[in-house]
């Protein structure tokens, strides 16, 4: 194995490793730390973890785990994969996180950048925009578990860790490789350990890649790996590898705990044509949802279209549950529900899942007992298409701002399409 990657949910894992499929890698993605050694053919390995807004001492008991295993496959560079907008909190996860893989791997530096062009979040003077708008005017200010206020990486990354936190501007970053290498040498031998880097388009990140060839360790969105696999081309360590793609046309279902801006108008749109239920959180605290009748209700709503069940809500109404029941315990329900709601669904025979959200999809995926996915086609910018090794089923993991407003229906239809390379 050349790269070893750790991602902090299920959904931003599955994100890598779709850029790094793209680029050619062979890449397996694995559910947890796995009992065994990889498969010598593997190239890329994704361990996703579900750490992203855990305790910050287990996030890193867990990050820790899966290097231990990656290092063991004899990896020549690490990347530690988190959100495109940064998902964290002033306590963590990525600065504890950071720090232990740093510490672990003896790393002098590690790079800090989230950028994900295709998806709108760039990052200029070091400070995070998705599209048009700074970060904590994007609607991520609002999130239940981890709301954005402050889009400056230096600073919101400065609270997580006691290392000196710098920076690489954009003008060096037009310079090409050789220019972000220097000015990355520069700052640490300023003394600083992480280093944001600016990038608002593809090529920027190309080039990052390309001045991190000799990096063990660095960390960001999907977008930071897009140079990677030319770099393990050049040095002779890696081919282009081709794999196909076998989809299943069977009964569908989609589930969706992400209470995101983009999720919530993807609901509106699908429900236009399509079937829908929005599970009521109060019961699924009270454990009056039932999901097997839910499932049923899958089942029989098959004829009309791609049936969707839902947790999503606005921002007031999500606070208000929280208010009354705890954010933990509501988190811990939700994730529960649909997690149980998946195993119906499978024993009823169905087998395209398409799961929006981090946490619900790595409720779902735990729930399952999935080890590993081959990587498919991409659906939409950052979501590809999943086989299980097993159970027999194909799934789409979206995180909550990801996929066109039609994505539901357009999952589950490149979920069905079989052989496509």
């Amino acid at each position: 194995m050349l790269l070893g990657c750790i991602g902090d949910d299920f959904t931003g894992s599955s994100d890598l490793a779709n850029t790094l499929a793209k680029g050619g890698l062979r890449t397996v993605q694995y559910n947890g730390v796995p009992a065994n050694d990889a498969d010598r053919s593997v190239e890329a390995g994704v361990v996703a973890l579900k750490t992203r807004t855990v305790a910050a001492r287990e996030a890193v008991r867990q990050s820790l785990e899966a290097l231990e295993w990656l290092r063991r496959q004899g990896c020549r560079q690490y990347l530690f994969k988190y959100c495109s907008t940064f998902d964290s909190t002033p306590e963590g996860n990525i600065g504890p996180v950071l720090d232990a893989l740093g510490d672990a791997l003896g790393a002098a530096r590690a790079v800090v950048c989230p950028a994900f062009p295709a998806t709108g979040r760039s990052i200029y003077q070091g400070h995070l925009f998705v599209n048009d708008r700074l970060l904590s005017e994007s609607g991520m200010e609002q999130h239940p578990l981890t709301p954005m206020s402050d889009p400056d990486l230096r600073r919101w990354l400065g609270r997580q860790t006691a290392r000196a936190v710098g920076h690489v501007g954009y003008g060096t970053v037009t310079k090409g490789g050789a220019a972000i290498r220097a000015a990355l040498d520069a700052a640490t031998a300023g003394g600083s350990r992480y280093i944001v880097v600016d990038a608002i388009l593809d090529a920027d990140l190309v080039a990052i890649g390309e001045a991190l060839e000799a990096d063990i360790l660095l960390s960001g969105g999907s977008g930071i790996a897009l140079g990677l696999p030319d770099n393990f081309r050049r040095a002779g360590l890696a081919t282009t590898a081709i794999t196909e793609w076998t989809g299943a046309p069977g009964p569908a279902a989609a589930l969706c705990g992400s209470c995101s801006t983009m999720s919530r108008r993807q609901i509106a749109h699908h429900r236009e044509k399509h079937p829908a239920r929005m599970v009521d959180v109060d019961a699924v605290v009270a454990g009056t949802a039932d999901p097997a009748d839910h499932a049923d209700w899958v089942v029989a709503s098959q004829p009309r279209g791609l049936p969707l069940v839902f947790s999503s809500a606005e921002p007031e109404t999500v606070a208000a549950a929280q208010a009354r029941h705890g954010k933990e315990r509501v988190a811990t329900a939700v994730e529960g529900f649909f997690g149980e709601l998946a195993r119906q669904l499978l024993r009823r025979g169905v087998r395209r899942l398409v799961s929006a959200g981090g946490e619900t999809s790595g409720a779902v995926v735990s729930a399952l007992a999935i080890a590993s996915f081959e990587i498919g086609p991409e659906i939409d910018p950052g979501v590809p298409a999943l086989r299980a090794g097993s159970p027999d089923l194909v799934l789409a993991l979206k995180s909550g701002n990801f996929g066109s407003v039609g994505f539901f229906e357009k999952a589950a239809a490149v979920l069905a399409e079989e052989h496509v390379r």
